[in-house]
């Protein structure tokens, strides 16, 4: 039996990933220290409701552990065929006011977890969780066009944003400077030391069991504030637009790659152009959905905030055979209904 590790396997990537591995007959161990809520400085109970849902399917271990500490992810990858790393800082505003955290976890995690893999000697498998932010302000000069609801790349990117776009010459972020450190040493030590690694740069990903907040996974944060009443602010005009996947379709193209992926792949991830969303245009299913009007407040643009990021999914759908199968408005009333099935969990709120 095939064994995979899932770091941050207690966070709605990892423990995704882990049900789903582990449904397939794989055995699998999750490492994850709960942290998400302390990194954020907020109410999150995401880690322990994820964390105790796995603890209900056989196939799985759990480990509490810190991927930023050596002899923990030394013993995690003890005996593993592959390693999914999804353990991460994931909120670009909290990298800018704890760039040192973020480093640790996203820059220093990755290496220490690829560097346990490689004195194994086993050569497991490796899937990093990237980053479209690895692109930076360089997608900012792509041009643009402005329509009633949305911003929409120009003709010549219609596609989206290929693999070989520009990482470099522009701002970033501490988040997309520490999430492209991972990606780079995952590189690397695909080609150093032969350890099969596939990146996936992620654009929006959504889902049940996803908390979203302000900060980070706005697609669930939205529908959570909008069954709640919370208050809500779109920062910018909302036409912005992101390509979203449904978690479980992201799941399946890490299982292709595991199954049928080339010796080293790197991959934009996302719906691709038939699979985008524009803030507004979210707010306006939400308010049909739920028969009310939604008026959130607004805000000033925040750092580094892209008008438009679509993935062109073109290499990954030829190299994996792999395509998006949930539409926005299918996956949104999933959320939707499964936040509202579970709405004690966000009395924080």
């Amino acid at each position: 039996m095939a064994k995979i590790l899932v770091t941050g396997g207690a966070g709605f990537i990892g423990s995704h990933a882990a049900l789903h591995f582990a449904r397939q007959g794989w055995s699998v161990r999750i490492l994850d220290n709960l942290s998400r809520g302390a990194l954020l400085k907020k109410a999150d109970p995401n880690a322990e409701h994820n964390w105790n849902r796995l603890a209900e399917e056989p196939g799985i271990e759990r480990v509490r552990g810190d991927v930023r500490n050596a002899a923990d992810v030394e013993a995690a990858v003890d005996g593993v065929d592959a390693v999914l790393h999804a353990a991460a800082q994931t909120a670009v505003t909290t990298s800018t006011v704890d760039p040192a955290t973020d480093f640790d976890t996203n820059a220093v995690g990755t290496f220490r977890v690829l560097d346990a893999i490689r004195r194994t000697g086993r050569k497991a498998s490796f899937v990093y969780c990237s980053t479209n932010k690895v692109y930076g302000e360089n997608v900012n000069n792509v041009p643009i066009e402005e329509e009633a609801t949305r911003y929409r790349f120009a003709s010549e990117h219609a596609e989206g944003i290929p693999e070989t776009f520009g990482i470099d010459l522009c701002e970033h972020t501490p988040y997309g400077c520490s999430k492209l450190t991972g990606d780079l040493y995952a590189q690397d030590f695909g080609h150093l030391y032969g350890i099969r690694t596939g990146i996936f740069r992620m654009s929006c990903i959504y889902g049940t069991h996803q908390f979203g907040m302000e900060d980070q996974g706005w697609v669930a944060w939205f529908v959570i504030a909008a069954i709640r009443n919370a208050a809500l602010t779109v920062f910018g005009d909302g036409k912005q637009v992101r390509d979203v996947l449904w978690v479980d379709d992201l799941v399946r193209a890490y299982e292709a790659f595991l199954e049928r992926g080339p010796k080293t792949g790197v991959y934009n991830m996302g719906g691709g152009p038939e699979m985008t969303l524009s803030l507004r245009e979210l707010l306006s299913q939400l308010s049909d959905r739920l028969g009310r009007p939604i008026e959130p407040a607004t805000g000033p643009w925040r750092p580094s905030d892209q008008k438009v990021y679509v993935s062109d999914i073109r290499k990954v759908r030829a190299e994996l055979g792999w395509r998006p199968e949930v539409t926005p408005e299918q996956g949104v009333d999933r959320l939707l209904a499964w936040v509202q099935e579970h709405e004690s969990a966000f009395s924080h709120l």
